[in-house]
C-alpha cells in the first residue's frame, strides 16, 4: 500500500512529468510548423488537399507521439530532476530521512513510477507507435528540404533480393507513383547459373490487384542442355510476394512494422541473404533500450538532485539537461556508427544504458549511505 510520502511523490512525479510533456509538444510542434511552413505550401502545389489544416490533422499528431517516444527518457530524467530539487531545496527530503525512513525507502516511489512508465511506453514503442508511424510517414517526406525529398518520393534505381537465387532490378523506379522503367527479374541454379529471365520496358504497380503490371516484356528461359525459349508480349500481370515497399524498403520500413511484423521481416530478409539490416535492427533493439532508460535516469536524476546544493535548482537543471543532450547524442551517434557496420545493433542501442547505468548505481549508494 502507498502511503502519504509515496503519494505525493507519484503525484509530484507524474504531474511534473506531463507539465513537461505537453509543454515540450507545444513548442516544438509550433517552431516546427512555423520552419515547414514554406514545405507544405510546396506539397500544397503538387496536391491541392495538402494544406496547413491537413498536415496538422494527419501528420502532426502522429508526429507529436514519435517525438514524446523518442524523448521520452529525456523528459522524465528532467521533471525528476525538477521536482526532487525543489523538494530538496524546501527541506522536505531531510524531513522524510529525519523521521526515521531510510534514503531506499524514500527511493521506493520513484521505482514504482518510473517502472509503470517503462512499462507503458514499452507497450507504446512495440505495439502502438508502429501505427502512429505509417500515419506520419505517408506525409512527412513532404516537410523535407528538396534533397531528402527526393530521396524518399523522388526517382532512383532499386534492386532487390527475393530469394538466394532470385533479384530484381529496375533501372529508374518513382517511388512516389510505384512506377518505373527498365525492369528486369533474374532467377538462378544453385550453380549461379541463369535459368529465367524476364525484362519490361515498364513496370507499375497495381494497389487494387496487388500486382506488378508489366509492358512490352520478354521473356527467356534457359534449359538444362543451354537451349533458350523466348517469349513475349504487351502486358503481364505478376506477383513477387511483397509490395513494393517491402521490395524497395527504405529506413522508414521498420518504424512502421509492429515488433512481431519487424522481427518476420528481419528472418525474411536475413534468410534471402540481406546484409544490409542494421537500421532495422536498430529500430527493434531501440524500443526495449528506451524503456528501460527511463528507470536509469530515475535514479541517476535522484541521486544528483536529493541534496540541498548551493546554487539550488539551477545548478542541477543545468548539469540535467547537459547530461540530457549527451544521452540523446550517444545514441544519434551510435545509430550512425551502427549503419555503417563499426558496431553490432544490439550492442549500438543498448551502449547508453550500459554506461549511465553504473553511473546511476554508484551514485545512488553513494546518496544512501550519506
Amino acid at each position: 500500500m502507498l502511503k502519504i510520502i509515496d503519494r505525493y511523490i507519484v503525484k509530484k512525479y507524474l504531474g511534473t512529468f506531463s507539465f513537461m510533456l505537453i509543454l515540450l509538444s507545444i513548442v516544438v510542434l509550433v517552431i516546427d510548423v512555423q520552419q515547414k511552413i514554406p514545405r507544405i505550401e510546396n506539397a500544397t502545389a503538387i496536391d491541392a488537399k495538402l494544406n496547413l489544416t491537413y498536415f496538422l490533422i494527419h501528420f502532426y499528431p502522429f508526429w507529436i507521439i514519435n517525438l514524446v517516444m523518442t524523448f521520452l527518457s529525456i523528459l522524465v530524467f528532467i521533471s525528476v530532476i525538477y521536482f526532487t530539487s525543489r523538494m530538496a531545496n524546501n527541506t522536505e527530503i531531510v524531513a522524510v530521512i529525519s523521521s526515521g525512513a531510510s534514503f531506499h525507502r524514500f527511493a521506493r516511489p520513484y521505482l514504482v513510477t518510473s517502472l509503470f512508465i517503462a512499462v507503458v511506453s514499452l507497450g507504446v514503442n512495440h505495439f502502438v507507435l508502429p501505427w502512429a508511424n505509417i500515419q506520419k510517414n505517408q506525409l512527412e517526406a513532404y516537410t523535407y528540404n528538396a534533397a531528402n525529398k527526393e530521396k524518399v518520393l523522388g526517382t532512383a534505381p532499386v534492386s532487390a533480393q527475393l530469394s538466394k537465387t532470385e533479384y530484381i532490378f529496375v533501372n529508374s523506379w518513382n517511388k512516389r507513383e510505384k512506377r518505373g522503367s527498365g525492369f528486369v527479374y533474374q532467377k538462378f541454379d544453385k550453380d549461379r547459373k541463369l535459368t529465367y529471365e524476364l525484362k519490361a520496358s515498364e513496370a507499375n504497380w497495381d494497389k487494387t490487384k496487388k500486382l506488378f503490371v508489366l509492358n512490352s516484356y520478354t521473356e527467356k528461359t534457359i534449359n538444362k542442355n543451354e537451349t533458350e525459349k523466348l517469349a513475349n508480349g504487351f502486358d503481364l500481370k505478376k506477383s513477387f510476394g511483397h509490395d513494393p515497399e517491402e521490395l524497395f524498403p527504405n529506413e522508414l520500413l521498420g518504424q512502421n512494422k509492429t515488433t512481431p511484423e519487424l522481427l518476420k521481416f528481419i528472418k525474411r530478409e536475413t534468410e534471402k541473404g540481406n546484409s544490409n539490416l542494421n537500421a532495422h535492427l536498430n529500430e527493434l533493439h531501440q524500443r526495449t533500450s528506451m524503456p528501460v532508460s527511463v528507470i536509469i535516469l530515475t535514479f541517476l536524476a535522484l541521486s544528483l538532485s536529493s541534496q540541498k546544493k548551493r546554487g539550488g535548482l539551477g545548478i542541477n537543471l543545468a548539469l540535467g539537461i547537459s547530461l540530457a543532450f549527451v544521452f540523446v547524442f550517444s545514441f544519434e551517434a551510435l545509430k550512425v556508427v551502427s549503419e555503417n557496420k563499426s558496431m553490432s545493433p544490439a550492442l549500438a542501442m543498448w551502449f547508453p544504458n550500459i554506461v549511465f547505468f553504473p553511473l546511476a548505481a554508484f551514485l545512488y549508494l553513494k546518496r544512501a549511505n550519506q
